[in-house]
């Protein structure tokens, strides 16, 4: 089998890494950079110091660089191309892939920010496809994992979603290993929402945290944003059942509570003082859940889905709301039934 992920970011290169040191499996595995730089080093050193740090990228992960374009046959003979861009590299991507015939996956979580005024809030992965590469065979890779921890072997599950047998099937086959187990799911709309939404919700449990405000808040935050998220997946069409998964209540929890995370490290250090940028600045990766707060909201409010704790989190962001006010905005809502 022939793989190639484009993107050389922690997760792109971590899945790669997994990817290429499976035993027993005959396959090539490629990884390309953007920046030439970057991949040279990455060929000198055999690590990503700028994105995984003290990884050993092995001598069966080639690493390309150069335009998309020149990649020829390593391209487009690939059996699958795994995309590591951040959201907002996505479009461009799937825009050089769209007559691309092997199946096409991506890693990232999150909400583009809207291209056109007229759409009135962003699109999810599978959206973007949709618009640009309609003929494409293409799914999504999430769940709740950190980069370090599945490049170093460490036990992991994720979840292959896809409209299409033959792209989960393939992304099964690549990754499933004795360390990284891959469940198939057909529910695409309802992973997306998962993967999109926990990361703003892990913004306000990192709040939350900062504060000092306890177990039981962080408990609350978690339990009532995981309704929230159903709620906004159900109205797009997704299954109740996927958000009790791995995308779902997994990966928010994960990256509500775990110290590798992102976005509930924006919030901690909103709760300490810092402003945005500079809390951003500090953390020298992208955290999808800051990109992704406007939009997620925006979707919602299109579709009449009440989500208070994501629209408390675009407040504090847009610095309408302090982190105390935040809080107490939230506790102060008028009771209603839990179901609700």
């Amino acid at each position: 089998m022939n793989i190639i992920v484009l993107g050389a970011g922690a997760w792109g290169t971590a899945l790669a890494v997994s990817a290429a040191a499976q035993d027993g499996a005959f396959r090539q595995v490629s990884l390309w950079a953007r920046d030439p730089q970057q991949a040279r080093d990455m060929r000198e050193r055999r690590e990503n110091q700028r994105y995984l740090p003290g990884v050993v990228l092995t001598p069966a992960l080639d690493v390309l660089d150069g335009p998309l374009d020149g990649l020829g046959a390593t391209l487009w003979s690939a059996d699958l191309v795994v995309l590591g861009t951040p959201m907002a590299g996505l479009r461009g991507l799937l825009t050089q892939l769209a007559e691309h015939t092997s199946p096409v996956a991506w890693l990232c979580k999150g909400l583009e920010a809207p291209q056109d005024p007229a759409w009135g809030s962003g699109l999810m992965g599978h959206e973007i496809q949709q618009q640009v590469a309609p003929r494409l065979k293409a799914g999504v890779l999430s769940g709740p994992s950190f980069a370090q921890e599945v490049a170093r072997g460490q036990p992991t599950a994720l979840v292959a979603a896809s409209e299409f047998a033959c792209v989960r099937d393939v992304l099964v086959a690549a990754f499933h290993s004795s360390s990284l187990r891959v469940y198939a799911n057909e529910d695409i709309v309802g992973v997306e929402v998962g993967g999109a939404v926990k990361n703003v919700l892990a913004i306000a449990t990192g709040l939350c945290d900062g504060l000092a405000l306890g177990l039981n808040a962080r408990a609350a935050l978690i339990t009532r944003g995981l309704a929230e998220m159903t709620r906004l997946g159900v109205a797009l069409g997704a299954r109740t059942e996927t958000f009790m998964g791995l995308s779902g209540l997994g990966d928010l929890v994960l990256t509500a509570t775990g110290d590798l995370s992102r976005n509930r490290k924006v919030g901690q250090l909103l709760a300490q003082g810092l402003g945005l940028q500079e809390a951003l600045a500090s953390l020298g990766h992208v955290a999808e859940g800051v990109y992704s707060a406007q939009t997620v909201v925006q979707r919602a409010r299109l579709l009449g889905v009440d989500m208070p704790i994501s629209e408390a989190v675009v407040a504090l962001l847009e610095g309408r709301l302090k982190p105390a006010q935040a809080v107490a905005a939230l506790m102060g809502r008028d009771p209603k039934q839990e179901a609700q």
